[in-house]
Formats: C-alpha cells, sequence, structure tokens
C-alpha cells in the first residue's frame, strides 16, 4: 500500500514538472476548474495565464450560452456545460442599469442605459469578461459632456490572435442633420482615443450594432441601407460591403436579417416575405462576395409553435444566432425566437427543441436581435 502511494505521489511530481504534458492535460479540463486551479501555486498560475495556454484553451473554447438581456439561458438546458457566468450582470459593475452593445470572441461592451444617466448624462462603457470577471471601464472620448453625447455607435474589436489588445470603433455625429460622421478608436495598449477619420458622409441607419471579423467592424444590414460599410483595423479606411448577388431586396425582409460571425465564418441570414425559407449566407475570406452555406425549411415549426403567425407580410420568427460546429457540420445550430419561446434548430438534422420561455420583459420585437449576445468562454485578461 505504502509502495503504491510512493509510486502514485512519484507520477503526480513528474506530472506537475513537466510543462508540457501539464498543460495537455489541463486543456481538457472545464474552465472552471481552470480558474480555480490557478490557486494551487504560483507556477500553476503564471502556466494558467500565459498566452501561449491561454490561446491554446480558447482555440478550443465552447459557445455554451446566450444572454437575453441580462440573463443567460444555456444551450443544452438539459445538461448545461457550466455553470452560468454570472447571476446578474449589475453586481459587477458600478452602477444598475447596464445592457450589453456586443459580444466579441468572449469579451462584452457594455454601456448604461439611457434612463440610468437621464437626458443630462453621457453613456459609460465598459468591457466585460464573463468568464474570468474582469472588468474595464471605457475612459470617455475626449471633448467633454458635449462631443459624448454625439456618439451614435460603438464597435468592439478583439481576437485570440489578431487583435489581442481590443479596440473600440466610435462613430460619432459631426452635424445635427446626421448627414456627417466621425470614427475615433479606442485601444487597450495605448489606452487613449485618437481620431481616424476626420468625417465622412453617411446615412445613421448604416450603424446599428457591430461586428468584428477578420480585422474589420461590420455594421450590420438594415432596411433601405443598400450599401452597408465597413472598417478596416490595419490601414484604418472605410469599405462597402457587399450584398449577397442572389438577394433580391424586392422580396425579402431586408429589414429583419441576421447578420453575426461565428468560429471564423461570418454570416447573413435572410427569408422571404411570407416565407418560412431561410437563405444563410457566409462571407467569402477576402471580403468579395457571399456564397450559400445552408438553405432551411422551418414550415414545420408553426405546428409546434402556433404563435408563429404571419403579421403583415412576414412570420413572428427571429434568428437571433448561429452557432458553428466546434469540429463536424452536424453540430451547427440556429437560435430562434417566437413571441413566447426560444428555440434551437440544428440545421444538419432539421430538428429543434425549445429551451427558455421569454418573460414580459422580453417581449417579442422582429428587430430584438440588439437584445441577445452569445457568451463564450475566454481566458483572456486587459
Amino acid at each position: 500500500m505504502v509502495h503504491a502511494r510512493a509510486k502514485t505521489n512519484k507520477s503526480g511530481a513528474l506530472i506537475g514538472s513537466n510543462d508540457d504534458l501539464l498543460t495537455e492535460i489541463l486543456l481538457r479540463l472545464p474552465v472552471t476548474s481552470i480558474l480555480r486551479f490557478k490557486s494551487v501555486s504560483k507556477h500553476w498560475r503564471l502556466l494558467l495565464s500565459h498566452t501561449h495556454f491561454t490561446y491554446r484553451y480558447d482555440k478550443i473554447s465552447k459557445s455554451p450560452g446566450i444572454f437575453a438581456d441580462n440573463v443567460y439561458v444555456p444551450f443544452d438546458v438539459e445538461n448545461p456545460s457550466t455553470p452560468p457566468p454570472c447571476r446578474n450582470l449589475d453586481t459587477y459593475f458600478d452602477r444598475s442599469g447596464v445592457r450589453i452593445l456586443q459580444s466579441c470572441n468572449g469579451l462584452l461592451l457594455c454601456c448604461t442605459k439611457r434612463e440610468s444617466v437621464g437626458q443630462k448624462g453621457a453613456l459609460k462603457y465598459y468591457i466585460f469578461n464573463p468568464t474570468t470577471k474582469q472588468l474595464a471601464l471605457i475612459p470617455p472620448i475626449p471633448g467633454g459632456l458635449k462631443v459624448r453625447k454625439t456618439i451614435r455607435c460603438m464597435g468592439l474589436a478583439f481576437h485570440q490572435t489578431d487583435c489581442v489588445h481590443y479596440k473600440l470603433v466610435c462613430i460619432r455625429e459631426l452635424d445635427t442633420r446626421g448627414e456627417l460622421f466621425q470614427i475615433q478608436i479606442y485601444s487597450s495598449d495605448t489606452r487613449k482615443w485618437k481620431i481616424s477619420i476626420e468625417s465622412f458622409p453617411a446615412w445613421i441607419a448604416t450603424y446599428s450594432h457591430g461586428v468584428y471579423w477578420n480585422g474589420a467592424v461590420y455594421w450590420a444590414p438594415s432596411y433601405g441601407t443598400f450599401c452597408p460599410l465597413y472598417f478596416k483595423l490595419d490601414v484604418e479606411q472605410l469599405q462597402t460591403l457587399p450584398l449577397p448577388v442572389q438577394m433580391n431586396p424586392s422580396e425579402t425582409r431586408f429589414g429583419a436579417m441576421y447578420f453575426e460571425e461565428s468560429r471564423g465564418h461570418l454570416h447573413l441570414i435572410v427569408s422571404k416575405r411570407d416565407s418560412l425559407r431561410l437563405n444563410v449566407y457566409e462571407m467569402l475570406s477576402n471580403h468579395s462576395g457571399w456564397f450559400i452555406k445552408y438553405q432551411l425549411e422551418l414550415d414545420e415549426l408553426p405546428g409546434a409553435f402556433p404563435e408563429i403567425n404571419i403579421f403583415f407580410d412576414h412570420y413572428e420568427l427571429q434568428v437571433i444566432d448561429l452557432v458553428r460546429g466546434e469540429e463536424e457540420e452536424e453540430d451547427t445550430f440556429l437560435v430562434l425566437v417566437t413571441p413566447f419561446k426560444m428555440i434551437t434548430y440544428k440545421a444538419h438534422a432539421k430538428s429543434f427543441k425549445e429551451i427558455f420561455t421569454l418573460t414580459n420583459s422580453l417581449q417579442f420585437d422582429l428587430y430584438q436581435h440588439s437584445r441577445f449576445h452569445r457568451y463564450t468562454e475566454t481566458l483572456a485578461s486587459f
């Protein structure tokens, strides 16, 4: 017995002294264990905090759920892979009434709600990692309250390889007519704001929520915006985002579309009027155009969810997320909301499952995508 215990201790010591072997073991553990093991020793804390480990871990990290406003909903309600990242976002901020603006590779861009600062105040912006609970208050753009109240859009850029130091792209209005704008950039590396584009003409509806993909911040196309733009960070230039040539805006619910990134793929989802057929487009890596990744028929859903009715010229059903499979196409699924329910729909198996009942505060709105934000585990620090 003593001999067996001594042999076990020797094996443990051997593993503990071999960083390569220890890393391979730790990479297979859930994120809650990684965070807990940082307190084992100084050596383990340094190993688990090193960029070599965090980068490898984030490459295989999961997206186990979604934030519905400030409520966390796991995708697999029967077997949630990890505990909720947080019970209530307000407990981590210096004031109540904070909402999520964007989720980007595990980091959340948040801001105070307008009603919490009043008409005379300016919004506060934060970066929050719900996995590690690290929080940063973004310094205000220079120029005082008058300038800060002209902010129309913030976009977060972060990726563990091509944008290690997160950046914020701020669009502010220069005139009261909403025709002339300016772009400023904040970097977590310098912790300073700088003017990138002094002024440019645009229509404010062009800029809704931001999406970071392939070195650029994109603004989701919206109704009537046929020449949406994106901002390339390396050259600090605005460029026109082409729309799918197969898409006919006159036949499409152009205001009710999904535009997001998942596992390195940029997606655009549109549906025909009076139809439950979805075209899922994917952007080519060189930004030159789109191809159809999936064509989905959701005609069976109204039978299972009778609240999916036609309202004017569209069904009361909205795509709020598309999560690509970790390795296999069979794992790819959509997240949809009806007036009362949240559903996951597997693209390959064509199967669906109810995962959440919407509360009164989350009543159905065809243009409610900005209230839902994917949670992705990340060990990134800033």
